[in-house]
């Protein structure tokens, strides 16, 4: 028996890896027709043209990306962004002065690569952020399915409030169970209630007589 194929992973697809969640339709997943996920990289992979490890930390440190480290180890973030915007900004201004006296120099370069390294600082600052950004959408998230947790709470809680009310007005406007055959009555009136009842009472008693005369046939059989 042939052993099966191995699960197939983006590199093995026959289409560009943007288009491998196109295979995953509600038709494809209800047949089975979706192939499996690829499989988690191990080692290193390349992304945007840089390499990294799969073991990596979320944010490298500048030093192990081979960059050289503009401020000190131990900084205030707002200070430092302020100070790389500004510093963006002055080096912007002496590009174009050199674009305007001498563009065919090497400070043309060298003034290409300042801005380059500030750039990448300033990048890498916003990226320290991410992970309390991610906690932060994450609270909010969770207030907002509280609140609305609450919320309906509430409207449901107003609605078996009313529910309720709305069972006691009925329960209050039933009639009495027992009815009083003297209440506004002549002795003529009474007389043909009383024979009313009688009469319904001995119905009652012929249909329970027949019922049972009835199963005792069915019985019998």
């Amino acid at each position: 028996m042939a052993a099966p194929p191995p699960p197939a992973t983006i590199s093995s697809l026959p289409m560009p890896p943007v288009q491998f969640i196109n295979l995953y339709t509600e038709e494809n997943m209800a047949k089975g027709l979706a192939p499996p996920p690829p499989r988690p990289i191990q080692d290193s992979y390349t992304m945007f043209g840089n390499q990294f490890h799969a073991d990596d930390v979320i944010i490298r440190p500048l030093e192990l990306q081979g960059i050289r480290r503009l401020y000190p180890q131990n900084y205030d973030h707002k200070k430092e962004l302020k100070k790389l915007n500004h510093s963006i900004l002055v080096n912007y201004l002496d590009m174009l002065d050199i674009l305007i006296r001498c563009p065919d120099t090497t400070k043309r370069e060298e003034k290409k690569e300042d801005l380059n390294l500030l750039y990448i600082h300033i990048h890498h600052l916003i990226n320290e952020f991410r992970p309390h950004q991610a906690r932060e959408t994450l609270r909010v998230m969770m207030e907002i399915q509280k609140r609305q947790k609450v919320e309906t709470r509430e409207r449901f809680q107003k609605h078996l409030e009313k529910v309720l009310e709305l069972i006691q007005n009925a329960q209050n406007s039933l009639l009495p169970d027992t009815i009083d055959l003297n209440c506004g009555t002549g002795p003529a009136e009474k007389q043909g209630l009383e024979n009313a009842v009688d009469s319904s009472a001995s119905k009652v008693s012929d249909c329970h007589s027949l019922d049972k005369l009835m199963c005792d046939i069915v019985d019998s059989l």
